[in-house]
């Protein structure tokens, strides 16, 4: 790492890279989508942008604030997707590469990693108290733990729209109370099985599929839906500010607001 003419700390592309690539262990997931650098910038990075996906308005932001690179949860070049570069996929490859800007992607990674991942950070931000991974499902994405007190659904659905600024989509039975949680960020709905086999009061995740409904309420789980993009911005943003404190960069953490 160096510094710039203005003072500002510089990091190379090739050092961030490598930092990130063992930071998340990423030789440790197999994955739907190439985790590390994504799309090749400038080879020194002073201004970093996250966000939780790699789309055209976040790069547009990124752009604005002069960005050398920018990391996200949700990059490019997922397993099944037409692997040529045509319509939406040229236009936002194009305007990095116009611009000089580095992309770089964590997927599982992020969602797995024990302080600054996804489930982690969900957890701290509700007060979800000894967060845990629960071992037999593989790469550490389905979390659990308990709340300081038990609580009603509708408080915790208000606790939900509080925190994610999102009002959840709640299946269950309003009289059973919630003490103990489960909980894998993004479109982990099909954990629910797992969660209920936990013994677990609730589940938390970000999608819900028709299945869900009959799967929450003939198990006796309680289901919340809280949003994918919702339930994943905490990791990202987390991961930046640690970036930003450790190599003293200037960071941007960019909420493209979806509803999804």
């Amino acid at each position: 790492m160096s510094t710039n003419q203005h003072g500002k700390s510089v990091i190379s592309r090739q050092a961030l890279s490598s930092y990130l690539d063992t930071f998340l262990n990423v030789s440790a997931f197999k994955d739907y989508a190439p985790n590390g650098l994504q799309v090749e910038g400038k080879g020194q990075v002073r201004t970093l942008v996250t966000g939780v996906t790699a789309c055209q308005a976040l790069i547009e932001q990124a752009i604005a604030v002069n960005a050398d690179a920018i990391l996200v949860h949700h990059g490019f070049f997922w397993k099944n997707e037409p692997e040529v570069i045509t319509g939406m996929k040229y236009r936002r490859i194009k305007a990095l590469m116009d611009h000089d800007i580095s992309l770089f992607g964590y997927h599982l990674p992020l969602d797995a990693h024990h302080g600054i991942g996804n489930n982690a950070q969900l957890a701290y931000q509700l007060g979800i108290l000894s967060p845990r991974v629960y071992e037999p499902v593989a790469q550490d994405l389905l979390w659990h733990g308990h709340l300081e007190h038990p609580v009603t659904a509708t408080e915790f659905s208000q606790l939900l729209n509080n925190v994610l600024k999102r009002e959840p989509l709640h299946i269950g039975d309003n009289s059973k109370p919630i003490a103990t949680i489960a909980w894998c960020t993004g479109g982990a709905q099909d954990y629910i099985d797992q969660a209920a086999q936990m013994g677990v009061d609730a589940f938390i995740s970000g999608e819900v599929s028709e299945r869900t409904y009959h799967a929450a309420m003939e198990q006796g789980i309680h289901y919340f839906a809280a949003g994918h993009h919702a339930t994943e911005q905490f990791g990202i943003k987390a991961l930046g500010q640690h970036l930003a404190s450790k190599f003293d960069l200037t960071h941007h953490f960019i909420d493209i607001v979806n509803p999804v």
